[in-house]
Order: structure tokens, then C-alpha cells, then sequence
């Protein structure tokens, strides 16, 4: 019985084309910059933090730090290439290899940081590249952009402009009320104005990207206004996600700051796409289920990440027993006390 693919899908080889080969090589080589770099900045903050106020309490002490400096540069490296990759390749391609990131700097936290990784969170990791695989290998081809008019245009219909006036709102009601109050408490405040902002930064990203490229290739884009409009546009998104990733690194964990940043932007950033580019225009509705299972295994990657960022390996069964085991007088012995709450009491 012979298989026949679909005219979008990217699973055919036949479809590869050096654009989306060229984004890949830059997708990967991004990731691994960008998940090193996490734990560079880490160190930087760490070291900042015991000689002034912690990014997290809103202190700016780690811009004196040189190996703070190191990771920026490091990230800025990882987002170069990054940038380029969206000019060559559509963002529902680009975006998920960034799950690479979360296993460097996941295993680099547990070597370098002392940060422990669960062998459930090891699970974790590996299926968040599935899932990511899954979608990159349905992923739609590249939208074939003529002018960076075309771009505007896809910018200021109706849906998208819903879209990022949805975002700024949000971002805004965060960042006044929520941040805070529960910004030492709750990740998702600092990573949620990160993943709101990066969406739109991403669309902006790809759009100058693409404009930069015809550029060099002889149709001289930066003649026109609205090239210098998403050019402000990727600025502004990149400082303020630089100030509440440097918030949510110094607050929690990093082999949990990375994952759950990862599905949010990813997650956010593929609804951009999908609404301003049009990228499931043409796909099969097969196609499309596929990428949203895709998203499912990413999301039960993350919530085996988040669960077991407490636990440690243990040789004694014990560890995980639910309830505690009674002594012969009455009392309640420490064997059978969850992991988590034995932690808590030493």
C-alpha cells in the first residue's frame, strides 16, 4: 500500500526547500546558544545578588556583573541567529526548536547549578522534543513575500489588530497590578509579560527579517516607513522581555522558568502566526490536529518538569509513599513523609 503526502506538509522531502533548510541549521543553532546562555545569566545574577539588590527585588546590580554581560552575549548570539532563522523558515517551523534550549539549560542546571533534574523531568525534556518534532514535521511552507507592504497589510487586518490590542492590555493590567503583588510568588506574571510580549516581537522579528533579505537580495526595503515601524517595534518587545526574563531567572528555578517560558511563547507565538500570516490557510485538517498534538505532549513535557522540580533520586521506596507510617507509640516516624514536606522540615 503506498502513502501519499500532503502538498503543505513538510514530512515530505520533496518539499524541504533551502530556505526552510537554512532556518532549521539556524533554529538549532540558536537554541543551543540562547540555553546556555540562560545559565551564564544565572551565575551573573547569582554573583550580583551577593554584593547588591536582587533583580528580583528590582535592583539593576548584575549590569556591573561581567559574566552577566557574557550570557547577554551569549543570548544576543542565540537570537541573532534566531533572527535570521525567521526570515528563511515560517515562525510554526522556527518557534518550536526552541524546546532544544530547554534540555541545555535544564542539564547545564543540573551540572553547573546544583539545580537537580528528576528523571521524570528528564522524561519531560525528551517530550517536549517530540512534541516539537511532531509539529515541525507538519509544519506549513513559507508565506512568499513580495514587498514588506505585504507585511503591513497582514499587520493591520482586523484579526491581528484584535490580537495585539488584546496583548497590550494584558501586558498592562500584569505589569501594574499583578506583577507586584505576585510576582515573587507566581512565575507566570514575569513570564507571562515575556511570552505576551515576545509573541508580537516574533511577528515584528519575522516581518524585518524578511524585509532585511529582499533588501540584500536587490528590492531595497528600508525606503519605506514600515520597515523602521517593526524595526522599533522588535526593540521595544526585546528590552522589556530582557528585564522580566532577568525577574522570573532570579526568582525561580531555571530548569522551571525555562519550560514553562517556552510553551508560553511558543504557544502565543504560533496563535500570532496562524492569525497574521495565515499559516493553516491550505492545510489539511489531518495536518493541523497533528501540530495541536504536538502542542499536548509539549504541555505534558512542561507539567512532568514543573512537578518534579523538588524531587531528588532516592534509593528508598519510602520517599514516595503518600501517607506517613505510624511507631508503636502513636507517633508519626519521618519514613513515608512525602519528599516535598520531608525537604520542608530539615
Amino acid at each position: 500500500m503506498g502513502s501519499s503526502q500532503q502538498p503543505g506538509s513538510f514530512g515530505d522531502p520533496q518539499q524541504i526547500s533551502s530556505d526552510n533548510v537554512n532556518g532549521l541549521c539556524l533554529a538549532i543553532s540558536s537554541s543551543l546558544f540562547i540555553g546556555s546562555s540562560f545559565i551564564i545569566k544565572k551565575k551573573g545574577l547569582q554573583k550580583a545578588a551577593a554584593s547588591g539588590l536582587r533583580a528580583g527585588s528590582g535592583g539593576y546590580s548584575y549590569l556591573m556583573e561581567p559574566l552577566w554581560w557574557a550570557g547577554m552575549i551569549t543570548m544576543i548570539v542565540g537570537e541573532i541567529a534566531n533572527f535570521a532563522a525567521y526570515a528563511f523558515a515560517p515562525a510554526v517551523l522556527v518557534t518550536p526548536l526552541g524546546a532544544l534550549s530547554i534540555i541545555i539549560s535544564a542539564a547545564l542546571a543540573h551540572m553547573i547549578l546544583g539545580e537537580k533534574l528528576h528523571i521524570f523531568g528528564m522524561v519531560g525534556c525528551v517530550l517536549c522534543v517530540v512534541g516539537s518534532t511532531t509539529i515541525v514535521l507538519h509544519a506549513p511552507q513559507e508565506r512568499q513575500i513580495e514587498s514588506v507592504k505585504e507585511l503591513w497589510d497582514l499587520a493591520t487586518e482586523p484579526a491581528f489588530l484584535l490580537y495585539a490590542t488584546l496583548v497590550i492590555v494584558a501586558v498592562v493590567i500584569i505589569i501594574v497590578q499583578y506583577a507586584p503583588k505576585y510576582g515573587q510568588t507566581h512565575i507566570i506574571a514575569y513570564v507571562g509579560v515575556c511570552s505576551l510580549v515576545g509573541s508580537i516581537g516574533v511577528m515584528s522579528v519575522q516581518a524585518l527579517g524578511i524585509a532585511l533579505k529582499l533588501t540584500f537580495s536587490g528590492t531595497n526595503q528600508l525606503l519605506y516607513p514600515q520597515t523602521w515601524v517593526f524595526a522599533v517595534v522588535v526593540v521595544t518587545c526585546v528590552f522589556t522581555q530582557m528585564n522580566y526574563l532577568n525577574k522570573a531567572l532570579d526568582t525561580f528555578n531555571t530548569a522551571l522558568v525555562s519550560p514553562i517560558y517556552y510553551v508560553t511563547f511558543t504557544s502565543l507565538t504560533i496563535v500570532a502566526s496562524v492569525i497574521m500570516f495565515k499559516d493553516w490557510n491550505g492545510q489539511t485538517a489531518t495536518q493541523i490536529i497533528t501540530e495541536l498534538c504536538g502542542f499536548v505532549t509539549i504541555l505534558s513535557g512542561t507539567f512532568l518538569l514543573h512537578k518534579t522540580k523538588d524531587l531528588v533520586e532516592v534509593s528508598s521506596p519510602s520517599a514516595f509513599m503518600p501517607y506517613p507510617k505510624y511507631d508503636e507509640g502513636g507517633g508519626s516516624s519521618e519514613e513515608g513523609i512525602p519528599l516535598k514536606h520531608r525537604e520542608s522540615m530539615r
